[in-house]
């Protein structure tokens, strides 16, 4: 039922489980580095189980049929209010961590996607924003200003197009999650909501019909072009200085200043400045469409008590790895894991001053403030701690689980770009199939 055991030497006593999605190599051995001091300090012995992200659902519910939950589970949002539901997360376990390290110094917005009437399910640790990576100095030159909101995204596209580049890079593969993760940013920032306050899909609005309109026009006419483009291509192209725009998750900011043999930047400039990418870049967390606000999407990892936990042990080590091994914890991939906990009651600002001195890299290290200012981290960081997601908050998480396992919006947008649907027959038939799928989880409850 697990994938992989990593055994953490201790003495005869109970251990505790923690199943843990970080399963590279590298990382693995520095989450080890953590549960050493852990059981060090306390004298609590711990299993570390890894466990692949694409496999943790299913293997979470054949553990718990059979009585063998973990204690603790590392896991992204997507998985929380269905495990709550299911009963395999204890929400007052997690609210008792939350009010002994101090809810004041979560991020507010990591807290609210997980909140229910007994608590969060979950306690925050560490997550991601999404955000349009540009060429600055290719918009200083076509004189473009930065990518901000719709018009002036479709303008900067144009113009980059006009000078014999790609104009921007995103999802159109119907097979892939990266396309719905790009496209909800977009629909975000246009006012569109899952459902509204009373758990009814509102998926065929005006709202959405114009961003499914935008989006498939971007990208048949000043994007890939094609409907096969997922994180890769968005990547490598980007890389290569064929693209002004990208959008992508910031795992791409070590990557792009040299930092990783297997995906070093390969434009021109960078033979003789392999940081020459992330030099000339900068980044748009939140953008906003005509119908809309700013809105940003983005992940938050959680650290899960289960309800067959050892409870009192696994608050230990939850209080532990958020606080004195946060910092390391953060360290297994700084760029990708900006803290959901900004500090301490006596620091408010602590590990998020940490974080940027943290090094990142596998093939070479380095910290992030080697190759971005201090106002492009800032503006990273500050968008990480105010990210949307559709449903969330609506308490529609097994709804937006099901959407993404389905992948409905990622078929009807590749339906567009390919002309067999308009957009507003688009925005119907998801509307129906969204709600075919909620209703379907219904008589499973």
């Amino acid at each position: 039922m697990v994938e992989q055991i990593v055994e953490v030497e201790a003495e005869a006593v109970a251990p505790i489980v923690f199943w843990s999605t970080e399963n590279q190599p590298e990382r693995a051995e520095r989450t080890k580095g953590i549960i050493e001091g852990f059981t060090a300090e306390t004298g609590i012995p711990v299993e570390l189980v890894l466990v692949d992200e694409n496999n943790i659902d299913s293997i979470m519910a054949a553990n718990f049929a059979a009585g063998t939950l973990p204690d603790v589970a590392f896991f992204p949002l997507d998985f929380a209010a269905g495990w709550y539901a299911e009963g395999i997360l204890d929400a007052s376990a997690a609210s008792s961590v939350v009010e002994a390290l101090d809810a004041t110094t979560f991020s507010e917005g990591s807290l609210a996607l997980v909140d229910t009437p007994d608590g969060p399910t979950a306690v925050p640790s560490d997550g991601w924003g999404q955000f349009i990576v540009y060429r600055t100095d290719l918009f200083e030159e076509l004189g473009l200003e930065p990518p901000t909101d719709f018009e002036s995204i479709r303008t900067a596209a144009e113009a980059l197009e006009e000078a014999g580049f790609i104009g921007i890079m995103s999802g159109t593969d119907p097979g892939q999650v990266f396309t719905q993760q790009t496209f909800e940013h977009f629909a975000l920032a246009n006012g569109v909501s899952l459902t509204d306050a009373d758990g009814n899909v509102t998926l065929n609005t005006p709202e959405m019909v114009e961003v499914l309109d935008y989006y498939s026009k971007l990208m048949a006419e000043v994007g890939p072009k094609d409907t096969a483009t997922f994180w890769d291509q968005s990547r490598a192209l980007y890389f290569a200085g064929d693209v002004g725009m990208t959008v992508w998750s910031p795992f791409i900011l070590d990557e792009m200043a040299g930092l990783r043999d297997s995906v070093l930047p390969s434009c021109d400039e960078c033979a003789d400045d392999p940081a020459f990418i992330a030099k000339n870049s900068a980044f748009v967390p939140a953008f906003s469409g005509p119908s809309g606000s700013e809105a940003q999407y983005g992940q938050v990892s959680y650290l899960g008590i289960t309800t067959g936990a050892n409870t009192e042990a696994a608050q230990t080590f939850v209080e532990y790895w958020l606080s004195d091994g946060y910092l390391d914890w953060l360290g297994v991939a700084a760029e990708g894991k900006f803290p959901m906990r900004r500090g301490t009651t006596e620091n408010s600002t602590e590990y998020i001053d940490g974080w940027g001195n943290l090094e990142v890299g596998v093939d070479r290290r380095a910290p992030l403030s080697d190759f971005y200012s201090e106002e492009v981290l800032e503006n990273i960081i500050q968008g990480a701690n105010n990210i949307d997601r559709w449903g969330f908050t609506e308490g529609q998480g097994q709804l937006v689980s099901a959407i993404y396992s389905e992948l409905v919006i990622p078929q009807a947008i590749a339906d567009i770009i390919d002309g067999f649907l308009t957009p507003e027959d688009a925005a119907v038939q998801i509307q129906e199939q969204v709600e075919e799928i909620q209703a379907a989880l219904a008589t499973e409850e």
